[in-house]
């Protein structure tokens, strides 16, 4: 595998894991400043002291999971979440007032910093899964609701929603923005490649063309390959077929690494481009058009069209002879592929096809409308005398046969 370029970037949701983690420590500290000061009204203050304790304990230990989204595994939230809610259970045990005047939990704010955890690593859902837990508990708590009550439950709710929201949203443009980098990096990339190329082996090709054109002989047809073989190259860098860029992030959904690779084997879950397929067809005498973007089907559907452009021109080259030029134009809808194969040549007399099949060769019967009507595809042969042939292969993006069964 050869490393072409790697890019790192920080993402913008380090900075409120980074917020979430102070925000802990400091509502710690709040929530036993909170028991001290008012430790002479507590019932039954070993209730306060024990879970306090736990609370700092579980609060310092932890602080390394909500360093990331890595770290800040489901377990861990679990566990979060049942610890504030127990301060909030276990409030009335230890001040029976408080359950009365709507005073303090034993946990007080610290219960938020458990819900902004969902928030974070999972989006508004789970904040919104997480804020109801609370809700649920500090309504228990109270016994008889007030109006502060719903005030403060509706106020944590609303207020972690819109976090995870906003989590969400800045996720979806960290995304955008990798997408925007990859396409600028294989253009830089495209660059690079066609400059290395035309300072070389371009100029190379040139010279053996003209040599061989000179000399005569079987030097000229060295040149005439040589020629062929130079447009096929300028044809390759000039559609921008650079090595595929991938986008990766790390466990943490922390910085984002994006790097360019030459794989050894392409992936069989990948779809596939098929310009790649395509484009070492264009020559002197075939002439290749295609989208800038790429053109992405399933692998098995692109190779099975790939072939029967190939046998396309395999016919081109044996009926409308070694001189005839072809046309391949690659167009990618919404719902379905077209590609079209067009030569010069004589064309096709009218009843050709069945009578070849009539006498066994198959070529466009199996090689192409075969290989279509299996992809849930069609494949129309259009051939007027003296005019050429044209060859119309349409796959639809989601295919039946092979390609279904494949999956």
């Amino acid at each position: 595998m050869a490393r072409r370029e790697r890019v790192v970037r920080m993402s913008v949701e380090q900075p409120l894991w980074r917020a979430l983690t102070a925000y802990r420590v400091i509502t710690m500290l709040y929530a036993v400043l909170l028991s001290v000061f008012g430790r002479e009204k507590y019932d039954r203050p070993w209730v306060a002291v024990a879970f306090l304790v736990v609370m700092v304990v579980w609060t310092l230990v932890t602080l390394p999971k909500v360093a990331g989204a890595a770290a800040c595994t489901k377990r861990f939230l679990v566990a979060d979440l049942t610890i504030a809610l127990a301060g909030i259970l276990l409030t009335p045990l230890a001040d029976f007032e408080a359950q009365q005047v709507d005073g303090p939990t034993l946990s007080s704010i610290w219960t938020a910093g458990a819900v902004l955890a969902f928030a974070i690593k999972g989006g508004w859902r789970w904040a919104a899964f997480a804020s109801t837990f609370v809700a649920v508990a500090n309504i228990i708590e109270r016994g008889h609701p007030s109006r502060d009550t719903f005030h403060n439950v509706l106020l944590v709710w609303v207020a972690s929603i819109a976090i995870g929201y906003v989590v969400e949203v800045a996720r979806a443009s960290e995304r955008t923005l990798a997408r925007a980098l990859e396409i600028e990096a294989a253009t830089r990339e495209r660059e690079r490649l066609a400059r290395d190329i035309h300072d070389s082996v371009l100029q190379v090709l040139a010279m053996v063309q003209r040599r061989g054109s000179a000399l005569g002989g079987e030097a000229a047809e060295l040149g005439r390959m040589a020629g062929e073989q130079e447009v096929a190259l300028r044809t390759l860098v000039s559609s921008g077929l650079v090595p595929a860029t991938r986008v990766s992030e790390d466990a943490a959904e922390g910085a984002v690494v994006r790097s360019v690779e030459v794989d050894d084997e392409p992936s069989g879950r990948a779809d596939c481009d098929l310009r790649s397929l395509l484009a070492p067809h264009a020559g002197s005498r075939v002439s290749f058009a295609e989208p800038g973007a790429p053109v992405l089907l399933a692998p098995e559907a692109a190779r099975e069209l790939a072939a029967a452009v190939s046998a396309a021109l395999d016919n081109v080259r044996v009926h409308a002879g070694e001189n005839a030029q072809a046309w391949i134009l690659v167009e990618d809808w919404p719902d379905e592929v077209i590609v079209t194969v067009r030569d010069d040549g004589p064309g096709i007399p009218e009843g050709r096809l069945a009578q070849a099949e009539g006498e066994g060769r198959m070529g466009v019967a199996l090689s192409i409308r075969g290989r279509l009507r299996d992809l849930g595809g069609t494949a129309e042969l259009i051939s007027v005398p003296g005019q050429g042939t044209e060859v119309e292969l349409k796959v639809p993006k989601v295919s039946r046969g092979k390609a279904g069964s494949a999956r």
